[in-house]
């Protein structure tokens, strides 16, 4: 788009005319179980349509998206992004906003910037001021459908090093943990989580990164333990070692470990990752740009950790707009550090969902250039059985 066409699209006037829920029931299978993905389209006047996403319950944000968030939106200019972002938080605020609220505020949030990318005929990231990086450095989380890592860990190393990527995650104690409820740790239970770790310094040596998740299951005494059980592996981080909830035990936490502890995709807004920068808990920060609030607050959440001279590592585990969301913040932010992805999910689960699962080549994504998100769901999943569709607004 050239620049007289560009400044006519800023003066003309648009309005959001409905909205679209879309719940594909069949979603993905992770260390919790089976989630539902929620996509929100944004409709327009001009017949611009923006898309959003979040996870985990569907049913739970989408309820969110109709019955609070279509009453400040409807009608609406869907440019006044900042302006919108507000108004459905001082809507849902007053019961609890760090749920399904924020959820559902974070789907209906990447919607409003796909549609302005598209509305402008730019990518995102260029709205959001421009990119950093061509190319996203990407590690993989072992959701995998080759290797189990539980018992295959030096085979998934070897076979994600030639195809380029040089840092993996895994979560080998949560078994421990669901056992014991996270409150104790015997000599099996220490041994059970080491074998994996060990296989794959002895698979592939330094050459592969390891990021160990703990997914909030642990105790203090526990975590520190597992902590120091670790350090002779080089870990690049600790991640979620204890539950999210009390940020001074974290603080106690990062004061007792040696190794940097990655925090936290189940934060919401810039206002709980504070919390975490200010007391020091926090060596990489995670948003999950579906949960945290979109685009919108996760550039913030970004720029508070920045302050601090803190890198972000956005939480990427969900479903194909998601994916395509944390590409564009991430090559716009300038202190990225990595990026989360999943073989799994852009090799073969998004497949027949999108017109583009944006894969990882040689341990990089690339920075798509198309308008908005760059990518659209495909015609054909509008027609499928487990895809369940609904719409406040004006009839198609």
């Amino acid at each position: 788009m050239d620049f007289a066409l560009t400044c006519a699209a800023l003066v003309y006037e648009m309005k959001i005319t409905a909205i679209e829920t879309i719940l594909y029931r069949t979603g993905v299978v992770v260390h919790a179980g089976r989630v539902a993905w929620l996509w929100v389209r944004l409709h327009t006047d001009e017949g611009i349509i923006g898309l959003g996403e979040t996870f985990p319950s569907g049913e739970g944000e989408r309820a969110i998206v109709e019955k609070h968030l279509s009453r400040v939106l409807l009608g609406q200019d869907p440019r006044d992004i900042e302006r919108l972002w507000q108004d459905m938080y001082f809507t849902v605020n007053f019961p609890g906003w760090a749920g399904a609220e924020m959820r559902a505020i974070s789907a209906v949030d990447i919607a409003l910037w796909d549609l302005a990318g598209k509305a402008l005929g730019q990518p995102v990231w260029r709205l959001l001021g421009g990119k950093c990086r061509d190319r996203i450095r990407t590690y993989n989380t072992c959701y995998d459908h080759v290797y189990d890592f539980n018992s295959d860990a030096g085979k998934l190393a070897q076979d994600l090093l030639a195809s380029g990527i040089r840092a993996m995650k895994i979560w080998p104690f949560d078994p421990a943990a669901l056992r014991n409820r996270g409150q104790f740790l015997t000599r099996e239970d220490m041994e059970e989580g080491l074998a994996p770790v060990r296989q794959i310094h002895e698979a592939v040596g330094d050459a592969m990164e390891v990021a160990m998740e703990f997914h909030g299951y642990w105790n203090l005494p526990c975590a520190v333990k597992l902590a120091r059980a670790l350090e002779p592996y080089h870990i690049m981080w600790l991640e979620e070692m204890l539950p999210q909830d009390n940020a001074a035990a974290y603080a106690r936490l990062a004061r007792q470990v040696r190794q940097p502890l990655c925090l936290s995709e189940r934060l919401m807004t810039r206002y709980q990752f504070r919390e975490v920068i200010e007391n020091g808990a926090a060596s990489f920060v995670m948003p999950d740009i579906v949960w945290c609030g979109g685009f919108t607050e996760a550039r913030k959440i970004a720029s508070l950790a920045d302050t601090y001279y803190l890198p972000i590592c956005p939480h990427n585990c969900g479903g194909p707009i998601q994916h395509a969301a944390s590409i564009h913040l991430a090559a716009h932010v300038p202190n990225l550090f990595i990026l989360e992805s999943v073989r799994r999910h852009y090799l073969k689960e998004y497949v027949g969902l999108v017109d583009d699962t944006l894969p990882a080549a040689e341990g990089h994504i690339a920075v798509p250039e198309r308008p908005g998100l760059g990518m659209d769901l495909h015609p054909s999943l509008f027609e499928r059985e487990d895809v369940e569709i609904r719409r406040i607004g004006e009839p198609l």
